[in-house]
């Protein structure tokens, strides 16, 4: 097996920095690739939190402006990752949030911020640090679109390059009088085949435009990306780089989700004794305030309250979940609108429906080994954890029919016997209030819902064999350019 040396660039990493699913994966699939042969460094930026949790962490570099002030590029490891941390105070030593303020807006300079980050990883890539020259460069997420750009625009000898979508909807959009200012030609920003983009650049469109191959995270993602609404302006482009796109689906850690051994839910328990399910779902209600009952179904969400994600559909659903019984245990943050009317049809309905507002780790694994069903209805979802995570922990997913949720979730018409949850289409009010209706009918009979639950208690839902079609990409993008 030929050694591969990777550089991941990201935001957020999971267990140091987290705000969504991007984490999840930067934070497992290093780990998960050292069974496969590769050797990935994972490079981000020193927030708080990083600085914090790597004190002792060896300087490599050290630079007296970068990009506008004093900065240090610096090598550590925390929980078995290891890592590049770009140090520059003035970029990144900013309370909460990594992206946004207190108030809810985008840092003003986040294009300086994550053009920063793009240099250095690039940089490392042209062999800034000796003892770890990389044979590819992995991007995730526009905030690192341009360290393939970088390396483009260098010239010269480079590694191959990977950008990784997440999520569409999130492309680092800005003026094009930025390029100047951030060390990239000024061409490149009226380059329809550079970072152009309706009359700006578009930090993700450049690494889509520029990158050796390009990676999603579910083959059926992959697809809807290639349609116009699916690719929200990028699709002529992903249809024109169709032949070095791919869908790899995430996976989850089976270590930190494990209902045999995790700390954090009530009752740990394991495939093959659900007992302890029904003490977890105890502690939930109580948790939620929910009237406690072990024949209500109850049906849990952890997920960000926006449109994307279809919440105002669920919101429209509750008539239906209040007529069979069901009940309602949500967390989650987002829209305030949609916040106020779910906490609004909580103190309408005590002990039917339960809502905290915010993101509570905890809360979250709990939700999972508690609730008989759990619901993703979002209108699109590149891959989805949540759903994982459920049929980790004997929580029946409620999914729509899109993106990754088609893609790891069996429905119950499919296959009879190995069905997994139940999916619904197309994402309205109506389909998603039918399949609740169907699950209801299931959930009480309960050799059927038992069925369903150890299906997905059988369900590989580790990096295990997605880590290895990624070794696969990197050796595949070596061998082309060695040609």
């Amino acid at each position: 097996m030929t050694p591969v040396r990777v550089l991941a660039v990201a935001s957020e990493v999971y267990p140091i920095v987290k705000t969504g699913g991007l984490a999840d994966v930067a934070g497992a699939l290093p780990i998960a690739l050292k069974a496969h042969g590769v050797e990935m460094r994972t490079m981000m930026p020193g927030y708080p939190e990083v600085m914090r949790r790597l004190a002792g962490a060896d300087e490599i570099r050290r630079w007296p402006d970068y990009f506008g002030g004093p900065g240090r590029l610096l090598a550590g490891s925390h929980e078995g990752l290891d890592l590049f941390v770009l140090d520059v105070p003035h970029l990144y030593a900013r309370p909460g949030n990594p992206y946004v303020t207190a108030e809810g807006a985008d840092w003003p300079d986040n294009g300086v911020r994550f053009a920063a980050l793009a240099r250095v990883a690039a940089d490392i890539g042209r062999g800034l640090v000796p003892s770890f020259v990389p044979d590819v460069v992995h991007a995730h997420d526009w905030q690192a679109g341009l360290a393939p750009a970088y390396l483009h625009y260098d010239g010269g000898a480079r590694p191959g390059t990977v950008m990784t979508i997440h999520n569409m909807a999130y492309q680092g959009k800005f003026d094009r009088t930025l390029a100047g200012a951030i060390g990239l030609p000024w061409n490149a920003s009226f380059d329809v085949h550079g970072l152009e983009y309706f009359g700006g650049i578009s930090f993700l469109k450049a690494g889509l435009q520029l990158a050796d191959r390009i990676t999603t995270v579910s083959p059926t993602y992959a697809h809807e990306i290639q349609s116009d609404e699916g690719g929200m302006g990028l699709g002529g482009l992903l249809r024109e780089r169709a032949s070095v796109l791919s869908g790899i689906l995430n996976g989850i850690d089976i270590a930190v989700w494990n209902p045999q051994t995790d700390t954090h839910i009530a009752y740990r328990f394991g495939a093959q004794d659900l007992t302890f399910r029904a003490a977890n779902k105890a502690v939930l209600q109580q948790q939620f305030n929910l009237d406690s009952s072990d024949e209500a179904p109850l049906l849990g969400v952890i997920s960000r309250l926006s449109w994307q994600k279809g919440l105002d559909l669920l919101l429209e659903a509750i008539p239906t979940i209040l007529e069979h019984g069901m009940q309602l245990a949500l967390l989650g943050s987002g829209d305030r609108d949609l916040q106020d009317r779910y906490q609004a049809a909580a103190r309408a309905n005590p002990g039917r429906i339960g809502v905290m507002i915010g993101y509570d780790e905890i809360l979250a694994h709990l939700i999972q080994a508690g609730s008989d069903a759990l619901l993703v209805p979002s209108r699109f979802e590149p891959c989805g954890l949540t759903q994982l995570c459920a049929l980790r922990y004997g929580a029946v997913p409620i999914v729509s029919r899109v993106g990754g949720l088609e893609d790891t979730i069996i429905d119950i018409d499919e296959t009879g016997r190995d069905a997994t949850g139940f999916k619904f289409a197309p994402v309205t009010a109506d389909a998603l209030t039918n399949t609740l209706r169907k699950a209801n009918a299931a959930f009480r009979n309960k050799a059927t819902w038992r069925r369903l639950q150890l299906n997905g208690l059988a369900t590989d839902v580790s990096w295990r064999n997605r880590a290895g079609e990624y070794a696969a990409l990197y050796r595949g993008l070596m061998a082309s350019r060695n040609v």
